[in-house]
């Protein structure tokens, strides 16, 4: 099953679409089955080196390049690498920058096109990666420092980080205990709303731009308090399709390096529902 998530669609961790070798269908054997096993040629029988064989060439032996498998605690390190990045941009916008919106702005738009050129990149680059988390720091400190300053609005940041924290720490619990199960099914539920919500975002978008006002109500009062819900819980469901690729990729043997598009693939999902709490917050107190 192909994550919805921009990152991981393009890096087959899971059973069913066959990109990569580590994404092939569980063998017969169990459930983890390694879906190398049948195509190694070091595999018993195959190597001519293994015990009792005898070599049955004089040509040398080629060199087979080894990448050590991705484990859970590359996840963790690179994980909290790129979110402890993101960490010390935002300190820098909130100190520096939160008079100077324009900048921080900026620094959001490149932010955005990096991340885009990282999604379509074959293979994770820790540089664009770490760039992109300290300019996308960078930007939601600065705003987050701006709208803490407002009257009505003093607190909101850090709500919306405890409310961040308590969304993910929710849903990893109800994906190791398996209330939520990610199925062929679910997966396309949540790439179609996503794909409504964000057509709704744009359409609303272009007619505050050229219309004026609230556009269609999706920021303020009611509606858009029922829409930063969504948000949020269209984050949530983001989080449980990238456990569902970080659990298949450590499954199936992963390269290493591919820890890297986890951590961002999860630093993505953690800045948007951040993001939609920090509105949700907003609308709330009238602001």
């Amino acid at each position: 099953m192909r994550s919805s998530n921009p990152v991981f669609s393009r890096r087959g961790f899971s059973r069913d679409t066959g990109y990569a070798g580590f994404n092939a269908p569980p063998q017969a054997g169990g459930p983890t089955a390694n879906p190398y096993a049948g195509a190694n040629p070091y595999a018993q029988g195959g190597n001519p080196y293994a015990q009792g064989a005898q070599p049955t060439t004089q040509a040398p032996p080629q060199y087979v390049p080894q990448t050590r498998p991705m484990t859970m605690d590359d996840v963790v390190t690179r994980t909290g690498l790129t979110l402890g990045t993101v960490v010390v941009g935002a300190t820098l916008g909130w100190l520096f920058l939160t008079e100077n919106l324009g900048f921080a702005v900026g620094a959001g738009l490149v932010a955005m096109v990096l991340g885009l050129v990282q999604s379509f990149k074959r293979k994770p680059s820790p540089a664009l990666i770490l760039s992109y988390a300290v300019l996308e720091g960078v930007f939601l400190g600065a705003l987050s420092g701006y709208l803490n300053g407002l009257p009505k609005m003093n607190g909101a940041p850090m709500q919306a980080v405890l409310g961040t924290m308590a969304v993910f720490v929710a849903m990893l619990v109800a994906y190791k205990t398996r209330i939520v199960r990610v199925t062929a099914r679910f997966t396309r539920f949540v790439l179609i709303a996503a794909l409504g919500f964000v057509l709704l975002s744009l359409v609303n978008l272009a007619f505050m731009a050229f219309g004026g006002g609230d556009g269609l109500g999706f920021r303020s009062g009611g509606l858009g308090i029922l829409f930063g819900v969504v948000g949020v819980v269209l984050g949530a469901l983001f989080l449980a399709l990238d456990f569902k690729q970080v659990e298949d990729g450590i499954a199936y043997g992963a390269p290493r390096e591919e820890s890297w598009l986890a951590a961002f693939g999860l630093t993505l999902t953690l800045v948007w529902i951040y993001m939609e709490m920090l509105r949700l917050i907003s609308i709330l107190r009238g602001d």
